[in-house]
């Protein structure tokens, strides 16, 4: 492996969580009217809350304070956070897990570059608690994907230059805060076809082979 640090992104990478924000997102604009779809879910994968909540307020006919989208916000991340709680290891697939583990035993160090503020909780779930080398998360960044500070810190934590780490991930605003930060980076999915990309992967299992 020609990089000393892995920063992987969580959602769509490590596991899958999409059906449960979607479910939140879903509950908590049906409670105050408002049209929501899964295009339109589609439109938030890899940014924040409350970017994602101002795309879903985009169809709302009443104009919101700062104060009533911070409750709202915090009404979706109530639901989803009860709905991560039906997470179980067996939500961590055996090639995640088997392709991390041989990055490690092949000196890589380990880290997380996620904008989720549930980071912690999600890995609890599926049995990741104290896994990685490091962990750069949305309770510890100021801005979103396609801004680079959420790699840039798990970087720092990990006591290592751009250059010498890895990004994965499965979004192109992503891959966008890889290429910013200075970042190579491999993409899976909707990553693997972005210009910016440096590696695409068709499994995750593809990185044992960089």
């Amino acid at each position: 492996m020609k990089y000393r640090g892995i920063i992987f992104d969580l959602d769509g990478v490590i596991c899958f969580t999409d059906k449960y924000h979607y479910q939140a997102w879903k509950e908590m604009a049906d409670g105050i009217g408002v049209y929501f779809d899964e295009q339109i879910n589609n439109r938030l994968r890899g940014v924040s809350r409350m970017a994602s909540l101002d795309i879903i307020l985009e169809r709302s006919e009443k104009q919101y304070t700062q104060e009533e989208k911070e409750e709202l916000a915090a009404r979706k991340n109530e639901l989803y956070q009860k709905l991560l709680h039906q997470m179980t290891p067996d939500d961590l697939s055996n090639e995640v897990k088997a392709t991390m583990d041989g990055l490690r035993a092949g000196g890589a160090k380990l880290s997380i570059g996620s904008s989720s503020k549930n980071t912690k909780l999600i890995l609890g779930q599926i049995g990741l608690d104290g896994y990685f080398d490091a962990i750069s998360d949305g309770t510890n960044i100021t801005r979103s994907k396609p801004d680079p500070e959420v790699f840039l810190k798990a970087a720092e934590y990990l006591h290592m230059q751009p250059s010498e780490c890895l990004v994965v991930e499965d979004a192109a605003a992503g891959v966008e805060a890889a290429a910013a930060g200075g970042f190579d980076s491999a993409g899976l999915g909707e990553a693997a076809a972005h210009p910016k990309v440096t590696y695409k992967l068709e499994t995750f299992g593809d990185l044992l082979h960089i």
